[in-house]
C-alpha cells in the first residue's frame, strides 16, 4: 500500500480589512511580504506560497515598496509566489452579477499580466456561495473550487441520505449549477486552518499530527491529505520546512510535502473514487441549525447596499452602455478610467466591507471610496452624453424651444413617469452681478406663461410642469475657463409609455399653454391610489388593500412595519427571547395627498410607534464579556419613546409597480424594522434573483436541523411569491435581506438592523452599526398571473435604473432624433452588461435566462454588428454557433464585431 500524502500549503488569509481598519491590515500585509521575498531567497526547500486568490494584494504592497516589482515579479516567474485568479476575495451574493463577472474578468487579465495564475475558485471565507458558481467558474477556464462555507460534511463512515442535497461524506465533491455545469468542489472540512502553525519539536509534533491527520483523514476521498499553513492575517510560519523533515521522520507511514494547490489539484483530481456526492446549486449552509449561515449580513449597514447599488447601476447601467453608444460617434471609449472606477468600487466587495461586518473606520472608508468610483462613472457618462447629443440631429426643433434627449439604459422597454428640470434662459457672470442677475430673472419667470413639451414631428407630449425657479450652474468648456451662470430651470414630468430598451428619445420645451389633462389617480374621499393596473386603499391605520385589477384579486393588509428587538451582532440577529413585535398601524397614524396629477399621485402616511430606547444595560455587559449571542438574556428597555415612519407611496399612470420611498430618523438602538407583505397565497417555495439566476428556495425549514426561529436570506432586486395562478414581486433598492414567514406566505424586507458590535471572535464596539440618524429606503411591488412573471422580473430590476435626462440645443447632427442602439426580444431574458470589449472596440452584452426550469427564446440586435458567443473573460467559444434559444439558468455572453 502507497504512503499517504500529505499537501502543506503555505498561506495567509487576507481581509484587507476587519477587526482593524484598513492600514492597519495594510501595514501588516507589507510585512509580510517582505518576510516572504527574504524567505525565497533563503530556504530552497521552501515550496511556495498562496497569495489568498486575490491579485489586489499585489497592488497594496507595491503601493508602498514600488521598489521591490522585479523581486515580485521573479517570485512568481519561479513559481513561488501563487497568485490569482480573482481580483479580490468577494462577498458573492452582496454584489451583483456583473460584480461577479468583473472580480474575474480583471483578476485574471491582472494575474496574467504577472505570470501563470492558479486557476482554483477560491473562496476560504465567503458567506454562502452563489449557485451559479460552477458555470463561472468553467466560463473563465477554471475547473476547480475551494470553499470553506455552505457544505455539511458528514465523514467517511457516515452514509450521506439521499434528501440531504448539501452535504458531503467527503472533503472532495463534485459541484453542479443551476445550467448542469459542473465542477470540482474541495470543501475545507477542517478549515483552511488546518495545518497552522505545524511544531518543530517532537512532542508538540506527535500532539499536533496525532490529532490533525485522522481530522483530514475522516473526510478525505483520495491518499493525498491537504493542510493548510495559515489562517487570517497569518504571518508565513518560516520553519515550515523544518517541521516537515520533522513530520516524515516521525511518520514514516506518510509523505508529508511543502506543495501548492496546482500540484495538489492535479494529484487528488486524478485519483478521484466514484462515488463523489454532488452538492447542487447556491450553498449556504442549508443543512446547518442555521445560526451561523451569516446571512444577516445583508442587513447589516444597509446604508452600505443602497450605495453599493447606487454605484453598479451607474457603471453597470448608465455609465457603460452611454460609453458603448457614444463609441459610435468619438472613436473611443474610457477602458483606463473604467477600470479604475470598477478597481475602486470592488475594494468594498471583501466579505468583510460590503458585508457591513468590520469596525466602523472600515466602512467610514468604505463610503470614500463609493463616492470615489460614482463620481468617475458620473463624470464618463456625462462625456458620452455630450458626445451623442451633439451629433443627434435637432434641427427640427424650433429655435424658441430647448430641446433635451431622454435615454433609457435599463435594455428593456419601459413605462415611467420622469421628472426632469430644463434649462430655459441663462445670463452669465460676465453679463452683470449675479445678485442682480438672479432678482433679474425672478421677475422675468412672472410673466412666463405655461409650457408644453413637444416631440421631433412637433406634436404635443402629455406633460406637466411642476415648478420654475432661479439658480445658479456652471459650464466647464474643455479649451477655456469656466462660465458661471444664474438661469431660469423649469421642472417637468412627462408620461413615457413603452419606451424602448437601450434608446433614446428628443424632445422640447416650448413656451405656451395647451390643453391640460384632467384626469386623477387618487381619490382623497377613501385614500385609493388606481390606475388601469392596480388600486391601492390605504386604510386608516396605514395599512393597504392592494388589487390586481387585471386578475380582480385582493392581497388584504399589506405594508405592515415590524419592530422587534436586536441583541445580537453585524453577523447574526438575535431577537431578545422575550421580546414582542410592535407593529406601526397599532399606533397613531395619518394620511395625506401630497401629489395629486394626471401621471402620478403619492399619498404620505405617517406612523408614530412608541418603541424602547435600546437593549437594556445588560446587553452592553454581555457585549464586553464576549456572550455568545445565543446566551445573551437582556431585552428590551422598559423607556419608550418615539419613532415616527413617513412613506410616501406612489402609483404612476402606465405601471403595474406601486413605489413606496420610506423614511424615518432613527434615534434608537438594538433594533430591527422590517415592512411585511402578506400574500395570502399557497406555496412551499419562493423566487428571488441571485447571482446570474432567480434561483428557487425553500419556504420551509429543514425542521430535523434547523434551531434559528428565523430563516434570512439574500437577494438582489426582488422576491417572488406565485402559485399556479397569482404572484407578487416585491423589488427594492440595496435591501438585501428578506424572509419569507409562514403566516399568509408573506414577505418581509429588512429595512433596518441597528446592532452596537462586530461580533465573532472578540469585542470589538460599532456604534455606527446602530444606523443612528436620517435614513430612507425605497421598494415596490407588483402583481402577476400565469403569463406575465418574467415582466414583473423585468420591472423589479428597472426599478433600480433611472431614466437619463440631458440638455441640448438646436443643430445638424448624424444620429436620429429618436434611436434604438441595442433590441431585445425576449419575454424572460435579463439583460446585465453592455460594454466594450477590454482594450477593443467591439461590444460586449451580456444576460441570462430568467429561469431555471425553461428554455428562453432571444434575439438580440445591434445595427451593423454581428454576435458570436463568448465566455465571461470576453473570448471567443470557438465553432459556437449563436444560441437564439437560451438553456435554463444560462448565462450568456455575445461579442459583436462591426
Amino acid at each position: 500500500m502507497s504512503k499517504k500524502k500529505v499537501y502543506i500549503i503555505s498561506h495567509s488569509h487576507w481581509d484587507r480589512e476587519w477587526y482593524m481598519p484598513y492600514e492597519q491590515h495594510h501595514m501588516r500585509l507589507i510585512r509580510l511580504m517582505d518576510d516572504l521575498l527574504e524567505l525565497f531567497k533563503t530556504n530552497p526547500d521552501f515550496d511556495s506560497f498562496h497569495l489568498d486568490g486575490q491579485t489586489i494584494i499585489l497592488d497594496d504592497y507595491l503601493q508602498v515598496r514600488p521598489e521591490k516589482r522585479q523581486e515580485v515579479q521573479e517570485a512568481i516567474d519561479k513559481g513561488k509566489l501563487k497568485i490569482g485568479p480573482f481580483y479580490i476575495l468577494q462577498d458573492d451574493f452582496l454584489i451583483s452579477s456583473e460584480a461577479n463577472a468583473r472580480n474575474t474578468l480583471i483578476g485574471l487579465e491582472e494575474a496574467r499580466q504577472w505570470g501563470n495564475p492558479t486557476m482554483l475558485g477560491y473562496f476560504p471565507d465567503t458567506f454562502g456561495n452563489m449557485g451559479q458558481t460552477p458555470q463561472m467558474m468553467e466560463e473563465a477556464g477554471i475547473k476547480a473550487a475551494a470553499f470553506g462555507r455552505g457544505v455539511k460534511p458528514t465523514g467517511f463512515n457516515n452514509a450521506v441520505i439521499n434528501d440531504e442535497k448539501y452535504a458531503s461524506q467527503f472533503s472532495e465533491m463534485l459541484w453542479e449549477g443551476p445550467d448542469q455545469s459542473k465542477i470540482f468542489g474541495l470543501l475545507f472540512a477542517n478549515w483552511y486552518s488546518n495545518g497552522n502553525e505545524i511544531p518543530t519539536t517532537k512532542e508538540e509534533a506527535l500532539a499536533f499530527w496525532n490529532q490533525k491527520l485522522p481530522d483530514a483523514e475522516q473526510y478525505a476521498s483520495t491518499n493525498h491529505l491537504l493542510m493548510m499553513n495559515g489562517v487570517d492575517h497569518q504571518p508565513v510560519q518560516k520553519d515550515v520546512t523544518e517541521a516537515i523533515k520533522l513530520a516524515n521522520e516521525l511518520y514514516p507511514d506518510y509523505e508529508f510535502i511543502h506543495s501548492n494547490f496546482d500540484d495538489y489539484l492535479e494529484a487528488v483530481m486524478n485519483d478521484l473514487p466514484e462515488n463523489l456526492s454532488t452538492v447542487e446549486g447556491e450553498l449556504t449552509s442549508q443543512e446547518t441549525d442555521g445560526w451561523y449561515t451569516l446571512a444577516n449580513t445583508s442587513s447589516a449597514r444597509i446604508y452600505l447596499k443602497q450605495k453599493n447599488t447606487t454605484v453598479e447601476r451607474q457603471l453597470e447601467n448608465i455609465t457603460e452602455p452611454l460609453a458603448t453608444m457614444a463609441y459610435e460617434v468619438t472613436g473611443t471609449y474610457p477602458h483606463d478610467e473604467l477600470r479604475y472606477a470598477w478597481k475602486t468600487l470592488m475594494q468594498n466587495h471583501p466579505h468583510d466591507s460590503i458585508c457591513g461586518c468590520s469596525v466602523d473606520e472600515v466602512h467610514q472608508e468604505m463610503m470614500t471610496r463609493y463616492q470615489k468610483s460614482e463620481e468617475v462613472g458620473k463624470f464618463l457618462a456625462d462625456e458620452a452624453l455630450t458626445a451623442l447629443t451633439s451629433e443627434i440631429n435637432t434641427s427640427s426643433f424650433s429655435s424658441d424651444s430647448k430641446p433635451f434627449v431622454v435615454f433609457n439604459t435599463s435594455g428593456h422597454t419601459k413605462n415611467q413617469v420622469v421628472e426632469t428640470t430644463i434649462e430655459w434662459k441663462c445670463q452669465t457672470f460676465a453679463e452683470g452681478v449675479p445678485l442682480e442677475l438672479f432678482h433679474q430673472l425672478e421677475e422675468e419667470v412672472k410673466e412666463l406663461t405655461d409650457f408644453h413639451v413637444v416631440d421631433e414631428n412637433g406634436h404635443v407630449i402629455p406633460a406637466e410642469v411642476v415648478k420654475t425657479d432661479v439658480a445658479f450652474d456652471y459650464d466647464l468648456p474643455t479649451d477655456r475657463f469656466r462660465i458661471p451662470y444664474m438661469a431660469i430651470y423649469v421642472t417637468v414630468r412627462l408620461n413615457l409609455v413603452a419606451m424602448p430598451g437601450m434608446s433614446w428619445t428628443t424632445y422640447a420645451l416650448i413656451e405656451g399653454k395647451k390643453e391640460q389633462i384632467t384626469t386623477s389617480l387618487v381619490d382623497d374621499s377613501t385614500m385609493t391610489l388606481e390606475n388601469d393596473l392596480v388600486k391601492a386603499e390605504i386604510l386608516e391605520n396605514g395599512l393597504i388593500n392592494f388589487t390586481d385589477k387585471l386578475r380582480n384579486h385582493t392581497y388584504p393588509s399589506g405594508l405592515i412595519y415590524e419592530n422587534v428587538g436586536d441583541i445580537g451582532n453585524e453577523y447574526i440577529f438575535k431577537q431578545p427571547w422575550e421580546d414582542k413585535a410592535l407593529y406601526a398601524h397599532d399606533f397613531p397614524t395619518t394620511r395625506e395627498v401630497i401629489t395629486n396629477s394626471p401621471f402620478v399621485a403619492e399619498i404620505l402616511i405617517t406612523q408614530t410607534m412608541m418603541i424602547p430606547e435600546s437593549a437594556e444595560e445588560l446587553l452592553d455587559l454581555e457585549m464586553r464579556a464576549v456572550y455568545e449571542m445565543r446566551q445573551r438574556k437582556a431585552n428590551r428597555s422598559d423607556k419608550l419613546v418615539p419613532f415616527e415612519i413617513k412613506t410616501i407611496v406612489r402609483l404612476e399612470k402606465n405601471s403595474g409597480q406601486i413605489k413606496f420611498n420610506t423614511s424615518f430618523d432613527n434615534q434608537m438602538k438594538d433594533h430591527r424594522l422590517r415592512v411585511l407583505f402578506p400574500s395570502g397565497l399557497e406555496t412551499s417555495t419562493h423566487f428571488a434573483e441571485s447571482i446570474f439566476e432567480v434561483v428557487e428556495r425553500p419556504n420551509h425549514v429543514n425542521e430535523a436541523t434547523w434551531e434559528n426561529p428565523t430563516n434570512p436570506q439574500h437577494q438582489q432586486a426582488f422576491v417572488n411569491v406565485h402559485d399556479e395562478s397569482l404572484g407578487m414581486t416585491v423589488a427594492n433598492f440595496g435591501l438585501n435581506e428578506y424572509e419569507v414567514l409562514p403566516q399568509d406566505c408573506t414577505i418581509a424586507l429588512t429595512i433596518l438592523r441597528a446592532v452596537g458590535e462586530l461580533g465573532d471572535w472578540g469585542y470589538f464596539p460599532t456604534p455606527e452599526a446602530q444606523c443612528l440618524g436620517q435614513q430612507s429606503v425605497k421598494f415596490a411591488i407588483g402583481f402577476h398571473g400565469t403569463n406575465d412573471m418574467y415582466q414583473t422580473f423585468i420591472e423589479a430590476k428597472q426599478f433600480q435604473v433611472p431614466m437619463i435626462v440631458t440638455k441640448t440645443d438646436q443643430h445638424i447632427g448624424k444620429l436620429n432624433p429618436t434611436h434604438q442602439f441595442l433590441a431585445i426580444d425576449s419575454k424572460q431574458y435579463a439583460l446585465t452588461a453592455i460594454k466594450r470589449v477590454e482594450h477593443g472596440e467591439d461590444i460586449i452584452t451580456r444576460g441570462f435566462n430568467l429561469s431555471n426550469t425553461e428554455n428562453c427564446d432571444v434575439k438580440v440586435a445591434i445595427n451593423d454588428y454581428n454576435a458570436h458567443e463568448a465566455n465571461m473573460i470576453e473570448e471567443f467559444k470557438e465553432n459556437k454557433t449563436l444560441e437564439t434559444t437560451i438553456k435554463p439558468a444560462k448565462i450568456q455572453t455575445l461579442r459583436w464585431v462591426k
